[in-house]
């Protein structure tokens, strides 16, 4: 009796799996014709084609062919329904058709598949239709440098594939600043991450883009995508043509590009007077930074760059280290002009902790500040940033007192104070609350606030 309850129950859950299993591949197959994805309209166009072809076909040869088929149809209808009554014949010979057109479909389908995405667990229906989804997004240009931006790339690019990194180029330490003097190229470093965060390619290859050598004369601290950023910049003649080339290996999501094609350097004048030249020494400086400039003075902006900036429907600035990530895009003349003419909404992204010996002691007002107060000392005193977003009061933690340790705090937001001044303020919590060695923004927190001002402002717009 026990024998055949436990052959009953096997049978039983084998049926439901079985029904579940071809439920989903129908839905699957009814799923392409959900809208967005336009393959309707094409499959009508094929349809409506093959039918013009036999109507052209028929004219062609004084309707023969058409009188032929009419009498081999018949005679085939003649023949099925004296082997079964019509009410019989004609529902299983429709059902026969509907389940061989699913067959093909899902066949051909599935040979597609694997051909495109061989290793891939994911749905072409499904990768189609996000990647509709993100195709109808909104055009983002998100402008800093450092690890910062490439975090918030990390989380736009789940919003949007019309995503454009504009990237601080005066990087001076580390693998790049040797790349810079040793073969005379741009900074690639801040470049790398951002095309690693908006790549779609196999992770595998993601992280050899990321690698860094641990060992080897001359290589130990280089990570392999700034030698192959540096190797394709000497072999197409500058920057944005390496990471052009670069992002098509990588498959990235949206496109980087430089501030500048100018080779620049970064210096700072303190509040004693005095001046340091180099992005890396700056940002060791233990005095407060009055102001920042390049030399040369004024470069100029890519084209493509300010195209984005003109076809924008949002703009964010950071978040990143203040004075040698977020300011340095804002010394090229022609970029703040055409943030200056842009009607699209432009948010600032606060910083967590503060930069001991960059912005000691300032909080979010005092960052909004020092940001106008740089665009002032090139004339510029238009408010650009209307917009703020910032982190929610910390809970306490072992994290944020190990930082505290080193003499940064986090960064606190008088939110009446920038209300009362016109700003539209957002704060959220932005952190991760994955136990990490370092206190950074959650990519998908970051980039759903982000949205939801978007969202929110382009409403009371």
């Amino acid at each position: 009796m026990n024998k055949r309850k436990k052959r009953v129950r096997r049978l039983y859950k084998y049926h439901k799996k079985y029904n579940f299993h071809l439920l989903n591949k129908i839905s699957r197959i009814l799923s392409w014709l959900l809208p967005g994805l336009v393959i309707k309209r094409w499959m009508l166009t094929s349809a409506i084609g093959f039918l013009t072809s036999l109507l052209g076909l028929s004219i062609w040869t004084n309707l023969r062919p058409l009188y032929w088929l009419i009498e081999i149809f018949f005679s085939l209808i003649n023949v099925l329904t004296s082997v079964l009554p019509v009410s019989l014949m004609g529902p299983l010979i429709f059902v026969i058709g509907i389940l061989l057109i699913g067959i093909g479909q899902n066949r051909s389908i599935n040979s597609i598949q694997k051909a495109l995405v061989p290793e891939k667990d994911t749905f072409l229906v499904d990768a189609l239709r996000v990647k509709s989804k993100l195709n109808r997004g909104p055009n983002i240009v998100a402008i800093g440098g450092g690890t910062g931006l490439s975090t918030l790339l990390k989380g736009l690019k789940n919003y949007s594939s019309n995503i454009t990194a504009i990237v601080n180029v005066s990087d001076d330490g580390g693998s790049s600043g040797i790349l810079r003097k040793q073969l005379g190229v741009q900074p690639p470093g801040d470049i790398r991450n951002c095309l690693a965060a908006l790549s779609n390619e196999e992770p595998t290859l993601t992280r050899l883009f990321q690698y860094r050598f641990s060992g080897g004369s001359g290589l130990e601290g280089h990570s392999f995508g700034n030698l192959f950023l540096s190797a394709l910049t000497t072999i197409t003649g500058s920057l944005e043509k390496a990471v052009q080339a670069s992002s098509k290996v990588l498959a990235v999501q949206g496109q980087v590009l430089p501030a500048t094609n100018i080779d620049v350097m970064l210096w700072a004048e303190l509040e004693d007077g005095e001046k340091i030249f180099g992005e890396s020494k700056i940002s060791k400086s233990k005095k407060l930074i009055s102001r920042i400039g390049y030399l040369p003075e004024n470069p100029s902006a890519l084209p493509s760059a300010l195209e984005s900036i003109k076809e924008a429907d949002l703009i964010v600035l950071g978040p990143g280290s203040l004075y040698t990530s977020l300011l340095p895009n804002l010394l090229v003349p022609e970029i703040v002009d055409a943030l200056l003419q842009s009607n699209a909404p432009k948010i600032y992204i606060s910083n967590l902790m503060t930069q001991p010996g960059e912005t000691d002691g300032l909080d979010v007002y005092e960052h909004i500040k020092a940001i106008e107060k740089q665009l002032s000392n090139f004339g510029v005193n238009a408010r650009i940033f209307n917009s703020i977003l910032s982190q929610i009061q910390f809970e306490k933690s072992p994290l944020v007192d190990y930082y505290e340790s080193r003499g940064a705090e986090p960064v606190q937001c008088n939110k009446e104070k920038l209300l009362s001044e016109g700003y539209y303020v957002l704060q959220a919590p932005l952190y991760s609350k994955r136990i990490t060695p370092t206190l950074r923004h959650d990519p998908r927190r970051l980039a759903r606030a982000v949205m939801f001002i978007y969202r929110k402002l382009k409403k009371l717009n």
